[in-house]
């Protein structure tokens, strides 16, 4: 590439902190539910490289030609690729894509095709660097490049940025649907590629009392590996939504003489967890189903397509609380999101 910059440049990270920061000097902006990718233009060739530096152009075909389209023909943008799927985003519908067959991707490019979403521009269109330019100054050339150039058609847009803190603590509290977070830039930081000193994010910790539909062993069978967590929905049906590992020694050997006499078919009347896919092995597909009789209460981060995107954390078990009790209404989307907002 004739870049003046390399074509996997490690991106700009952020460091996880535990409220959104205040005071002068920073720029709050969306955390998206998608995957963190760069943009690379040089006249004909367009890459889309992941946070990991993978590349990404052949799972998303439609972005590609986006791109193309564009009248500035070199370019580098940092952002979230999306797919929004109604009125939500659905990540499921990105881990879809990451699939071996181009036929395959082509169907659900079109199906569900993906939306970029730009807060960073670290090269211009005068195939100028930014990467030592204060974010300030880089947002200013961000939208002034976003309204010149991004598509009518709103495949590529400009997430929304504030300097405002209610502002931000209004966008925090959307977080859960088409937000994973919040992340705040210092707008005096030049782009420190592969650093997390210019930067911090904030994530929005939830809890869920769940019914414990089944578990798996661990190794050998001698203690318990994980606990299957399931909901029930507006039909009755126990739905799994996910698990929990996070176990202590002694409570995973002690688990053993409370679960296994409550091993009885079929744990799970709806969604059951342990399909097959081309990520399971034989041993992850199995596991034995309880009589929903036990609830805990858990924390976690996101729940999106119908479970926990992550392994949850047991915080207490609710003795009190009755199995039917724990509903879908816990993990249901507060608010419309922020995608009216680009």
């Amino acid at each position: 590439m004739s870049l003046p910059v390399k074509s996997f440049l490690s991106p700009m990270e952020a460091l996880l902190v535990q409220e959104i920061p205040e005071g002068p000097g920073w720029q709050y902006e969306p955390k998206w539910d998608g995957f963190r990718c760069l943009i690379f233009r040089d006249g004909a060739k367009t890459t889309l490289q992941s946070k990991a530096g993978q590349p990404l152009t052949r799972y998303f075909p439609e972005m590609v030609e986006a791109v193309s389209k564009l009248k500035a023909e070199k370019f580098v943008l940092d952002g979230e690729l999306v797919i929004p799927d109604g009125a939500r985003l659905s990540f499921n519908q990105l881990l879809l894509r990451i699939h071996p067959a181009a036929s395959r991707v082509k169907k659900l490019s079109l199906e569900h095709p993906s939306v970029f979403i730009a807060f960073d521009l670290l090269v211009d269109e005068q195939s100028k660097s930014l990467l030592k330019t204060p974010l300030q100054e880089r947002r200013k050339a961000l939208e002034r490049f976003a309204s010149e150039f991004f598509p009518l058609d709103k495949a590529i847009r400009l997430s929304p940025a504030t300097t405002n803190l209610k502002t931000a603590r209004q966008w925090f509290s959307q977080v859960g649907t088409d937000l994973d977070g919040i992340v705040a830039k210092r707008l005096k930081s030049p782009y420190l590629s592969g650093e997390r000193t210019g930067m911090e994010k904030v994530k929005l910790a939830r809890t869920a009392d769940c019914v414990i539909g089944g578990f798996r062993y661990a190794s050998k069978k001698k203690v318990v590996g994980s606990l299957l967590l399931g909901l029930y929905d507006d039909d009755g049906l126990l739905q799994h939504v996910g698990f929990c590992s996070g176990l202590k020694t002694k409570e995973r050997k002690e688990l053993l003489a409370t679960l296994q006499p409550l091993i009885k078919k079929p744990g799970f009347t709806g969604r059951a967890p342990g399909g097959p896919s081309r990520w399971s092995t034989a041993r992850s597909t199995e596991w034995q189903p309880l009589a929903p009789k036990l609830v805990v209460e858990v924390t976690y981060d996101h729940f999106t397509d119908g479970r926990f995107r992550h392994g949850t954390k047991l915080i207490r078990w609710r003795p009190d609380k009755a199995p039917k009790q724990c509903r879908m209404e816990q993990v249901a989307p507060i608010g419309k999101g922020l995608m009216h907002l680009i």
